[in-house]
C-alpha cells in the first residue's frame, strides 16, 4: 500500500475535455501521472464512485468550495480521482461545477488505484472493485500526506484536513 515518502506509481489518468486547447482535444485524454505531477503541488482525494451520496454531497464540494484557499497554500491543482469511466467524471464534473477548481480524473480500469494498493472490494454491493476514499498531498511526485477513510467512513479525507497539511508543507 502507498504510504507517505512514496513516489506515485507510474501510469495513467483520463479527463474529460469539454474545451479543446493548450494541446488536448475535446474528449478523454490521457495523461502521465509522473509527468502531470512533476514539479507540482497536488491535492489528491479520492472515492468509491460518481454520483454516490457521500461524495455528490460531502466530498467533491469540500473542495470546489476551497479550491481558491488550496491554490493559497501553494497548491498547483486539484485531482478528483474515482474508477470510473471519463465520461461519467466528465458528467460528474459538470454537475458538481468543478471546472477551473478540481480536475475529475478517471482511473477507469483501476490500474492506478490497485497500482497503488488503495482498491475497495465493493462487489457484494454490485459495484465491483473501486477506490478506497482517501486524500494525499502530492509534491513532485512524492506522496506527502496520506489520509485514508475506515470502511464507509468521511472523516479525514475531507477538504479542511488536506488543506491544513497543504498549508504545513512547503513544496
Amino acid at each position: 500500500m502507498l504510504k507517505v515518502g512514496d513516489k506515485l506509481p507510474a501510469g495513467t489518468l483520463q479527463e474529460f475535455i469539454e474545451v479543446e486547447g493548450n494541446g488536448c482535444s475535446l474528449g478523454p485524454n490521457s495523461f502521465d501521472i509522473q509527468k502531470a505531477t512533476a514539479g507540482k503541488k497536488i491535492a489528491v482525494f479520492a472515492l468509491p464512485g460518481a454520483y454516490t451520496p457521500t461524495c455528490s454531497a460531502q466530498h467533491v464540494p469540500g473542495y470546489v468550495k476551497q479550491a481558491d484557499d488550496f491554490k493559497a497554500a501553494g497548491v498547483d491543482e486539484i485531482w478528483c480521482v474515482s474508477v470510473n469511466d471519463a465520461f461519467v467524471m466528465g458528467a460528474w464534473g459538470r454537475d458538481q461545477k468543478t471546472t477551473g477548481k478540481v480536475r475529475m480524473m478517471a482511473d477507469g480500469s483501476g490500474a492506478f488505484t490497485k497500482a497503488a494498493g488503495l482498491e475497495l472490494d465493493l462487489t457484494s454491493r454490485g459495484m465491483g472493485v473501486r477506490s478506497q476514499r482517501y486524500s494525499m498531498l502530492v509534491v513532485d511526485g512524492v506522496v506527502r500526506s496520506l489520509n485514508i477513510e475506515g470502511p464507509g467512513k468521511f472523516e479525514v479525507s475531507d477538504a479542511g484536513t488536506l488543506l491544513k497539511q497543504a498549508q504545513e508543507i512547503k513544496a
